[in-house]
């Protein structure tokens, strides 16, 4: 059952491309389904990948995902979104620079939605362990570069510029959540290890 509810999702899920990319994805033919492991966030979800292969055995793996709703809708007063995975590929499309050239969304049999993208889209990031010093400052500036365009795109760049105003009170507010945030982190895991040893949570070794 569940496979089917993934094969008819991708049958249905072109319509969502431009047509451009219904040009290349029609080059290619759904050759298998598998279910994947998610990760946490997505523990309970419907989950697949999908193998495609052109005619002359070029592969394409695409990943289909079901999509939930937004864990704040009920705390917004914004629009009633009718597809949730329309929802999510819309948002990225909106904050992303260059969104996957396959993102899209689609529903199965029974009206579940779902959205997909490619399973590897070839992004790269830098090991933990490398940075250090001014490469880990550089490297901060643009994470926070390209969450502040983010923002910028995806809502009001002149509100929110004006809110922010021309002195450091948000930088300083964000620093410390950020570093408060940490020490919270660190505390729970300890707690987390306590509880292990005191056998609240049994495992098979200890951390």
């Amino acid at each position: 059952v569940l496979f089917r509810s993934l094969r008819t999702a991708l049958v249905n899920y072109p319509a969502s491309l431009s047509e451009d990319r219904r040009l290349l994805l029609a080059r290619y033919r759904v050759a298998d389904v598998a279910l994947k492991v998610v990760g946490v966030g997505s523990v309970g979800t419907r989950c697949g990948v999908a193998l495609y292969l052109s005619d002359t055995g070029d592969p394409l793996v695409l990943q289909i995902k079901e999509a939930y709703p937004s864990v704040l809708a009920k705390y917004v007063a914004a629009p009633v979104v009718r597809h949730d995975g329309q929802r999510i590929v819309v948002g990225q499309r909106i904050m992303q620079s260059a969104s996957d050239i396959f993102l899209g969304w689609s529903s199965d049999v029974m009206g579940r939605p779902y959205y997909v993208r490619q399973l590897r889209d070839m992004k790269k990031s830098v090991p933990d362990e490398l940075l250090e010093g001014t490469g880990l400052a550089s490297y901060a500036m643009l994470c926070g570069w390209s969450l502040a365009r983010a923002h910028a795109k995806g809502g009001n760049a002149l509100v929110l510029s004006g809110y922010l105003g021309e002195n450091d009170h948000c930088d300083h507010a964000l620093a410390d959540f950020a570093t408060t945030y940490a020490d919270q982190c660190e505390s729970d895991f300890d707690d987390f290890r306590q509880a292990i040893r005191r056998g609240v949570f049994p495992t098979d070794g200890q951390p």
